[in-house]
């Protein structure tokens, strides 16, 4: 929902009903994740999209009908080769959709929490699937009710797990007391983050190609040098901060998070070892430098030199990015995000012709 939020608003402030119809389950192949939304209006217009084309007609209709019956209901689509007229995907996969009527006098609660969105405040919004209930769920606190307070309490519990590593996940409670029937309700958390981090040291033509790359893919980009000629915003219309100040007293200050990523592109060893000895100490999921592979070894020499460990080094991409032969920085920009997304959701990074099993895959 949140990539559709500023019309939701328009929707709500308008006194207007309408329905989402959410992704949250997906197997096998399917355009898009858990967490995708559309929404449709009294009126049939629509906002947002589900698979690209495949369903939403379908889903357009039974969100209609939600519309007049105001019950929650939930569609499982899949394909069905043998049947032509079949409502499913064609990439084979199956998606679990969740159509849930929001009016005016209910809209408060999801009102809050799509304009905290909006203002970069982090916050999950968390629904109990079969009748609807909403809270919105922040790093201190939670808005809304499902009537019940202990229950209220376990949802905000686990949204705010999720929501402090940005994820989204359809969850099953458990009912209390202890072995009594363990299946409870189950509840769909969107978490709403600010974007993660991509922090690039070095200002240099591969820095500017990869900022543009990063802010494609969604990051929150920084470009940091020492060297105020070079560091400019002009250089790097594309990145969200251009700062001049040594990297390694940058990074300290910066508190890098579980979701950030650090591409350092100086190759210089003044520069290089300081911030990769904070860098690989930390917490970023991603820590990537640039270089030969001769560049790589000394640089290797110089870092043990000031006490990294084996496991430390371990975490360290260099020479940065996939061997894709590139030879731009626009080529270069692209093998190093296929390095990132790689790292990041554990993929062998070979060619799709020679492997296997579901294209798009949900990340647990």
């Amino acid at each position: 929902m949140r990539d559709i939020a500023a019309q939701l608003l328009e929707w709500i402030d308008a006194g207007q009903p309408f329905v989402v119809a959410s992704v949250t389950g997906v197997s096998g192949s399917a355009p898009r994740g858990p967490g995708a939304a559309m929404a449709v209006r009294a009126d049939g217009a629509v906002l947002g999209s589900l698979s690209g084309g495949c369903i939403e007609g379908s889903v357009h209709d039974a969100a209609m009908e939600v519309l007049d019956t105001g019950v929650p209901v939930r569609i499982s689509f899949d394909y069905d080769p043998d049947n032509p007229f079949a409502v499913g995907l064609t990439c084979g996969g199956v998606i679990d959709v969740h159509m849930q009527r929001f009016t005016p006098a209910a809209g408060g609660t999801l009102a809050a929490a799509l304009r905290a969105a909006r203002c970069g405040e982090p916050v999950a919004v968390a629904r109990v699937l079969d009748t609807g209930a909403l809270l919105a769920v922040y790093p201190a606190g939670y808005d809304g009710t499902t009537g019940d307070p202990g229950l209220d309490a376990r949802i905000a519990t686990k949204a705010q797990g999720l929501l402090a590593l940005g994820r989204t996940k359809l969850l099953t409670l458990c009912q209390p007391p202890a072995g009594a029937d363990p299946s409870g309700p189950e509840v769909f958390v969107e978490s709403w983050t600010t974007p993660p981090r991509m922090l690039v040291f070095g200002a240099i033509d591969y820095a500017a190609a990869l900022a543009r790359m990063g802010k494609f893919l969604g990051y929150h980009v920084t470009v940091c040098d020492a060297r105020a000629v070079f560091a400019t915003t002009s250089r790097f219309p594309d990145a969200d901060d251009v700062v001049v100040q040594w990297p390694h007293k940058y990074l300290a200050d910066c508190e890098p998070d579980e979701r950030t990523v650090i591409c350092v592109l100086t190759h210089e060893a003044k520069f290089d070892v300081p911030v990769l000895q904070e860098a690989l100490r930390g917490k970023a999921c991603y820590v990537g430098a640039l270089g030969s592979r001769r560049t790589h070894t000394d640089r290797l020499r110089r870092l043990r030199d000031v006490g990294l460990s084996d496991v430390e080094l371990s975490r360290l991409h260099s020479p940065i990015g996939l061997d894709l032969r590139a030879n731009t920085p626009e080529e270069t920009a692209v093998s190093i995000a296929a390095e990132i997304i790689a790292t990041r959701t554990h993929a062998p990074a070979r060619s799709l012709t020679h492997t296997s099993g579901p294209i798009h895959v949900t990340l647990p």
